[in-house]
């Protein structure tokens, strides 16, 4: 990654800004149905599989909600991701810089630290529309005739409020979710990738940046799992109208443990690696090459 003197100059705040933002969107376009199937897996608690709302396999959901619900449910609610996302991963990647000069030497505990407080400074901006979006995928009606991003956001604040009962619910569950994301993703991407040997050639160093964003992102998966499926709970129809079950983070973590056994707590687990892992490594990419091309292009004077 190409070197910057002042994180905190305009230049390279700009630079980290748009090359972030340009990851995120990049990502949420090729991998949000994977996103929804995996909130579908988080909510669901028991049922028939004959049941065409009750989902056994990632195939056997896209199958089911593309014969049910229409091709384009697949996409429920992807507009808020895509507001958020491209502001998202700006910050994202904003705060990672800020947060590692802040800390010192680039060293892996800087990084993972740095990883750490960019992930809980994401949370606390977007879990709102993290409420929505979740709220949104939990609609099993056809995609043509279900509620819009805006109508399902002004119900929220009109029946839930604006409070962590209604459009911030769930961010603490979330704060662990990014928070721990983060810290492995960065932590392990920028620890290998110092360390190793850069290949000559472009396109080798994107295919090597790539597999480091992946493994990185996969491991990320694996650690933070159990609190995105509290956030799932937490944030999505509770199992009985009008009674909150999912209240707190370790409270809903336990209640799943519980009830349905440990590997509840990896539910979506499927989906979830196989769109943030090859997420990762898509926006590292994104956001290397983008970042390396405005430096060149927008030169300190």
């Amino acid at each position: 990654m190409a070197q910057q003197t002042n994180t905190f100059s305009l230049r390279n705040m700009g630079i980290n800004l748009v090359a972030g933002g340009s990851a995120g969107f990049t990502e949420i376009c090729i991998m949000h149905p994977l996103d929804v199937v995996k909130t579908r897996f988080q909510i669901q608690t028991t049922g028939n599989p004959n049941d065409p709302h009750y989902y056994t396999s990632v195939y056997d959901c896209m199958r089911k909600m593309t014969k049910n619900e229409g091709i384009f449910s697949l996409y429920k609610g992807v507009l808020p991701p895509v507001l958020v996302e491209t502001p998202k991963r700006a910050i994202k990647f904003l705060t990672f810089e800020i947060y590692k000069q802040l800390f010192g030497s680039p060293t892996p505990v800087t990084f993972f630290l740095a990883g750490l407080g960019s992930g809980t400074t994401e949370a606390i901006l977007v879990n709102p529309f993290e409420v929505v979006k979740v709220a949104q995928q939990a609609n099993r009606a056809q995609h043509k005739v279900s509620p819009g991003t805006w109508a399902v956001a002004r119900e929220i604040i009109k029946t839930q409020g604006l409070g962590f009962r209604g459009l911030n619910k769930g961010v603490t569950a979330t704060i662990g979710r990014n928070g721990l994301f983060n810290c492995v993703y960065f932590g392990l991407f920028h620890s290998v990738n110092t360390k190793v040997t850069q290949p000559k050639e472009k396109w080798q160093q994107n295919l090597q940046k790539f597999f480091i964003g992946l493994v990185a992102g996969i491991l990320g998966c694996l650690v933070n799992i159990p609190f995105d499926v509290a956030k799932s709970r937490i944030q999505g129809p509770q199992p009985v109208a009008g009674e909150i079950k999912y209240r707190t983070t370790f409270g809903s973590i336990a209640t799943v443990y519980r009830e349905e056994g440990f590997l509840a707590l990896y539910k979506g687990l499927v989906p979830k690696v196989l769109r943030l892992g090859p997420g990762a490594g898509i926006m590292m990419i994104v956001y290397e090459n983008v970042q390396g091309y405005l430096v060149k292009r927008f030169p300190e004077h």
